[in-house]
């Protein structure tokens, strides 16, 4: 994102009058908040806040990024954050995503432990959950060979396309 998408992304913020829009990429993560509320109540003067903001290496320099003109609405606190150190190490992991849009389950039925736990070694075939879409419960089986890292997913909560389901060390 360059410093112009985000100067349009905080004017845009401003106007539409949200409280919260928050942006993750890989390298980076912009968390752009809007006091307007706060401020309309109280009458305090209005002012943009840049509460943190570390660039990954070749985008935005910090001095790069300014308050935009004064609009009459008040302008959003943006954050700016670097993926922290369990993120590098963590890129060594394999994601395992979700297929499709649904509810997503760890065990064929409630009674029945879950298919897999933080720990359990698996291989290409392996199921790993259930997707119930439209009423069809669909197993969702690895394809890859591991250990399970990380079920990022709660049980019996609706997900969607491409959502990280679980991280899977592959060593």
């Amino acid at each position: 994102m360059n410093v112009n998408e985000i100067q349009d992304l905080i004017k845009f913020v401003a106007k539409a009058g949200v409280n919260e829009v928050e942006i993750e990429k890989k390298d980076f993560k912009i968390v752009i908040k809007s006091d307007y509320m706060a401020k309309k109540k109280t009458n305090f003067k209005e002012e943009t806040k840049i509460v943190q903001q570390i660039s990954p290496v070749g985008t935005i320099a910090p001095a790069a990024i300014a308050a935009p003109a004064p609009a009459p609405l008040p302008e959003p606190v943006v954050t700016i954050e670097k993926k922290s150190k369990q993120h590098v190490e963590d890129d060594n992991l394999i994601t395992v995503k979700a297929q499709m849009i649904g509810t997503f389950y760890r065990s064929p039925s409630p009674d029945k432990p879950p298919f897999v736990e933080v720990g359990t070694l698996i291989k290409p075939g392996d199921k790993l959950c259930i997707i119930e879409a439209m009423k069809l419960f669909n197993e969702i089986e690895s394809e890859v060979s591991g250990k399970i890292v990380k079920v990022l997913t709660d049980d019996i909560t609706p997900v969607e396309f491409d959502q990280p389901l679980f991280l899977v060390d592959p060593s």
